[in-house]
């Protein structure tokens, strides 16, 4: 997959305003080597350790709004503090983790940059971060109303059920009920039913 190396001066058109300066001096003090990627559907950013001589490397997904931006990027770097302080001795999304980023974006909540529905949203998830930067399901709901629309694309809760829709390939799918927090889809090809979270994007398809 394309990565961009991201400069930090251009670092500052991915981020909120009021929150450059500290995630600069983050990134400067710790030296990490910070790229941008193009879309990845089942994680928004990535975080590997420093080794031998090769810096801390964290990667974000550079279609997401400012805010997710934001928090994906303190996700990631709550990865490198716990590493920094416990190595490989700790679980990855243990409380050793889930400290650090609380920590952090207890931080950014202070500098009043999120909108309130975000913010509020964000007080929640200190309660108990979530594993991935793409888990906390209440989270994604209210980031998703700040993505910048396009036409036909929409979460799989927002569209009725038999819609048609595609995903990343061009495999289609029809929605079928809820069960629980996931909804049922089966596959139009293969006739296989699949699971999918109300959060996730696809893009709608004109039944025929």
């Amino acid at each position: 997959m394309a990565k961009v190396e991201s400069p930090l001066v251009g670092l500052k058109e991915y981020l909120p305003d009021g929150s450059f300066e500290e995630v600069a001096y983050y990134l400067q003090h710790h030296k990490v080597h910070l790229t941008i990627t193009k879309k990845r559907q089942s994680i928004l950013g990535d975080y590997r350790h420093a080794h031998a001589h090769n810096a801390h490397r964290i990667s974000v997904n550079g279609n997401l709004n400012s805010y997710a931006f934001l928090i994906t990027l303190l996700h990631e770097l709550a990865h490198l503090f716990t590493f920094e302080m416990y190595k490989n001795r700790v679980q990855a999304h243990g409380k050793e983790w889930q400290n650090e980023f609380s920590k952090i974006l207890a931080q950014f909540l202070l500098k009043k940059i999120f909108p309130a529905d975000i913010e509020k949203a964000l007080l929640k998830t200190l309660q108990g971060p979530a594993a991935s930067s793409c888990g906390d399901e209440g989270l994604m709901r209210v980031l998703h109303k700040y993505d910048i629309k396009k036409e036909g694309v929409c979460l799989v809760e927002h569209i009725a059920e038999g819609q048609l829709f595609a995903i990343k390939g061009q495999r289609i799918f029809k929605r079928g009920e809820k069960i629980r927090k996931r909804y049922k889809c089966m596959e139009i090809k293969t006739g296989k039913l699949y699971l999918f979270s109300g959060v996730y994007e696809v893009l709608m398809v004109k039944n025929t």
